[in-house]
Formats: C-alpha cells, structure tokens, sequence
C-alpha cells in the first residue's frame, strides 16, 4: 500500500513505528535488569556485558531508522537485517547461560527485547511479514534454548501473535489513508467540476441553447445547425455533470463512461451508483458500446433512436445496446465478414472474448437490432452500484 503514498509523505502506521521504538527502549531496559540479576550466575559474565552493549547500539540505530517521517527510509532490507541480528544476538544464549539455566526458566541474554522484531516487521510488511517474523524469533528462542517446552511455545505464540496485531493494524491504516486520499481528490475534483459547469452554464450552454431553438424556428440549414448545436449542448451538459472515472486502485467507473455517450438520439440508461471496474475493462466495454453505436449510424437510418442499458448484477455486468432501426437480415454479418469488413468480428466480438464475456445478438427485419454483452467482474468486487 506504500505506492499511495509520495517519497516525501508522513507514514499512515507512523505511531506504530513509534510504540515500536519505545517497546525496545522499555525491554532493554527490562534485559538490564535481567544481566545485572543472573550475571553471578553466567558462566560467561563478560560476554554477557558484551551482547547487551551490543543490544544498546542496535536499539540506538533502529531507532534511528524507524523513526523517519516517510515509509521509503525504513528499508525492507533493514527490517530482514534486524530479524538476523536480533536473532543471532539471542543465539548466543548457549555460550552465556549454565546449561542449568537453559534448561530451567531464567531468561535469554536478550529477553522479551526480541519482541521488537516481529513488531518492525509487521509494521513494513503487514500481518505476513510480522506472523513470519514472530514464527523465526520463536524458532531461534527454541534453538537458543538447546529444547523445545511450554515456555518457549508460550514466547513464540506472543511473539506470532504481537506481529500478527501490528501488521493487521498498519495495513489498515495505509488502507484507510489511501481512502481518505481518494476521496479528497474526488472533493476537489467535483468542486473543481461544479465551478467549471457553472461557468460554462453561463457562457456556452446558453449560446448554444439560443442557437437550438432559433435555428429550429428558421427552419432549412439553419435547422441542421440547430440540431448540430443540440448535440452538442446535451454532450457537453453530460461532460460537466459526470463524475470523475478513474480511481487509485487502477479502477474506472463504467457508468460515468458511458454517460459520455449521450445524445439526442441515444439514451443511457445506468445503475444510481458507480460500477466501479479495471480500467482496461471499462476501456473495452465503451468501445464496444460505442461501435454499436456506430454501426446504428451507418445502417439504421438518420431517424434511428439508439437506447444503452447498464446493469450490475454483482458477480456480472449486463451491458445492452438497442436501436429502433430496420434491423439486420439473416446472413448479413457473415457476409460482411467474408468480404473483410470485420467491425463486429473483431472490434467487438473480440474485445469481449478477450475479456472473457459474451456477447449476443437479436434482431430480425423490422424489429431493431439488440446486442447484449456479459462481462463477468473482477473475483471479490461486489456490486458497484444501486440499480434503476
């Protein structure tokens, strides 16, 4: 989720990174005690001055590193080298501690401070990163341990369970500020929008308004440049009134596309609410639509009425393209193809194979042409929108 974010931009799971700063500062403290404790009992008291020395300098420099403001200073490579430090300093237990002790129940050279490991790994890593962080800090407290007990797969599951918490938490919160980003630039762009429409209501629309009407009186030429400037004030009505497409997340609204389609002699007609679906999808859907609608201007006469229905049924999308036309003769597509023109075969029976929809169609003489195409949605994207 760190892609949501620009270099120089404050952390979402920052106060993470910060408990985690102090959680090492607290068990270091705690290790201190422990030394000072046992180290009449160390079979290696020097040594054991020697690790937490070491302990000291490493808190120091993860502190360092993980109290930068922005996410791309706490470096992945960084946190996996924690882990093997962290882990290797606690590995040195066997050479430090009485094999009475490790068999018994004193603690690690390293203690409860290795409980910042699984911490920094789930902050940068997310709920995997810091279980598997917590499942190798477990595993080296077995090994540092020269057994396996009730002890050690007590720390193990804390530590599997405190990396699990932290990486869930900072994964929420990236996502939650990759929301609330998204929709302060949609505020923006709808207030940016609005203020654009009123302009616009106030200059163009109006002229292009007097133009429909006055032309429509006149009658002659001037009727064709009245119907030309009707096209034109209900598409660029339609533009200022239609939200925003894209999304962060590489999505793109197929109702607000199709929106773009209108005319007076088209009709959309599309759920209340966004159909939100991959850009690449969307992309491929309005030029289909768009092709039909085509196809309607070059066969279906000047009078011809062309109706876009949008439907989201949840696990598909329904996108039908109808016309009041004279409709096409059985055969006439296949012999369109066998001469070469392949508008329909490939510019939309492909595009919807390639996206591994159908597509049908329904017509006879007489009766309009009807094409219907399926889409299935994206695995785990509900429904987008209300229908109408």
């Amino acid at each position: 989720m760190s892609r949501h974010f620009g270099p120089t931009a404050r952390e979402p799971a920052a106060p993470l990174w910060w408990g985690g700063i102090g959680l090492r500062i607290l068990t270091l403290l705690f290790a201190l005690g422990a030394v000072i404790v046992y180290q009449g009992t160390y079979q290696r008291p020097r040594l054991a001055w020697t690790v937490f020395g070491a302990m000291v300098l490493w808190t120091l420099v993860t502190g360092l590193v993980y109290s930068r403001e922005a996410l791309r200073w706490r470096w992945r490579w960084f946190v996996v080298a924690d882990l093997v430090v962290s882990c290797g300093l606690m590995l040195t237990s066997p050479r430090i501690l009485s094999p009475a002790q490790l068999a018994g129940v004193d603690p690690l050279i390293t203690t409860v401070w290795i409980a910042g490991v699984p911490v920094a790994a789930g902050a940068r890593f997310g709920g995997s990163g810091g279980v598997l962080a917590g499942v190798l800090a477990g595993a080296a407290t077995g090994f540092a341990r020269q057994h396996f007990n009730l002890d050690v797969a007590r720390d193990s599951v804390l530590l599997v369970a405190s990396g699990l918490l932290i990486g869930m938490s900072a994964t929420t919160a990236r996502k939650s500020a990759a929301r609330l980003a998204q929709a302060l630039r949609t505020e923006a762009a709808t207030a940016e929008r609005e203020r654009l429409a009123r302009s616009i209501h106030d200059s163009v629309l109006q002229v292009l308004a007097r133009v429909r009407r006055r032309g429509a009186a006149l009658g002659g030429e001037a009727a064709e440049l009245a119907a030309l400037a009707g096209e034109q004030e209900i598409a660029l009505r339609t533009l200022v009134t239609t939200e925003p497409t894209g999304t962060a997340t590489g999505e793109a609204d197929l109702r607000a596309a199709l929106q773009l389609l209108s005319s007076p002699k088209v009709q959309v007609a599309a759920p209340a609410g966004e159909v939100l679906l991959p850009a690449h999808t969307t992309a491929e859907l309005v030029s289909v639509a768009r092709e039909a609608l085509c196809n309607v201007d070059k066969h279906a006469g000047a009078s011809a009425r062309a109706w876009v229905l949008l439907e989201d049924l949840g696990d598909e999308v329904v996108l039908t393209v109808r016309d009041d036309g004279p409709g096409i003769d059985g055969g006439r597509l296949a012999a369109a193809e066998a001469q070469g023109h392949l508008g329909v075969a490939r510019s939309m029976r492909g595009r919807v194979t390639d996206l591994g929809g159908t597509i049908s169609l329904e017509t006879a003489p007489g009766q309009g042409t009807e094409w219907e195409v399926r889409v299935p949605k994206p695995a785990g994207q509900g429904r987008g929108g209300n229908h109408t």
